[in-house]
């Protein structure tokens, strides 16, 4: 089949991605859990990611990563990253134990949803990111909004993909077969897409960080400034975040809807 061919040259290409990020970013002056996060993309999205890593984070010349990060869409493009990999680890669980005791797939859709939002939010946004908000409980209180609504939006990405795609073949909702985790790939990537806009609208109104520059005291570039968003609370958007909380679970409403009509969530 052209699917199996399609298949081993996504994962050669995704194997040989991984490798080049994990390697190559050890020297980008980056935060570390910035650093993972692009590995885990590149790890979802193959080729892609390494491209994205690349171009929107891998410091052109030695001292200008603070510069080369700070255009809004590259701080835009680290905020998403950063959100579908925590998120991602999560969902792919979800879809893998939802697989493995074969839940109807509205009930697998919730255990992905829940799963993906509790180890991004717990996780990749609060612990990893608790030093910007002084503690643990109060990183929490902080980052709860702006994941909800990124998540939201990934999800809403995600299901049509999920379902739909392949929907008539057992193996590809067979974690043990490859054609599960290439359709996942294709959701993940497609989540991006769609929560990209979102998180530009929650960097632009610094509800969450974007790329950062973090350099070792020893690096003669190390007294420039580092480009981050930092949240801030009690801070007035526009739009609203009650407006913006409402068109996040629009779209999780859509991509459902879309999955519903197309007959994505009868099996």
């Amino acid at each position: 089949m052209i699917i199996d061919g399609v298949m081993l040259l996504w994962f050669g290409l995704t194997a040989l991605s991984v490798a080049y990020v994990a390697i190559d970013i050890r020297t980008t002056p980056e935060n570390t859990v910035m650093k993972w996060g692009f590995v885990l993309i590149t790890l979802y999205s193959g080729p892609f990611g390494a491209f994205l890593y690349v171009l929107g984070c891998r410091e052109p010349l030695p001292g200008l990563h603070e510069q080369y990060v700070s255009a809004r869409w590259r701080q835009v493009l680290g905020s998403t990253m950063h959100c579908v990999a925590g998120d991602g680890v999560g969902i792919l669980v979800g879809a893998v134990i939802g697989a493995a005791v074969a839940l109807p797939v509205l009930v697998d859709l919730g255990l992905e949803y829940v799963l993906g939002f509790a180890f991004g939010w717990t996780i990749f946004q609060s612990l990893f990111m608790r030093e910007m908000f002084g503690s643990f409980s109060a990183s929490l209180k902080g980052t709860f909004q702006s994941e909800l609504l990124s998540m939201n939006c990934v999800m809403g990405g995600m299901i049509p993909v999920s379902t739909l795609a392949w929907a008539g073949l057992a193996e590809a909702h067979d974690p043990l077969q490859p054609l599960f985790w290439f359709r996942m790939s294709i959701a993940l990537m497609t989540g991006f897409i769609v929560a990209y806009p979102m998180n530009w609208w929650l960097v632009s109104n610094h509800l969450k960080h974007g790329m950062m520059t973090v350099r070792h005291p020893d690096d003669p570039s190390a007294g420039k400034a580092a480009a981050m968003a930092m949240p801030a609370a009690n801070r007035k958007t526009h739009p609203s975040i009650a407006t913006m909380t409402v068109v996040s679970f629009l779209v999780l409403a859509a991509g459902i809807a879309i999955a519903w009509i197309f007959g994505g969530l009868s099996r």
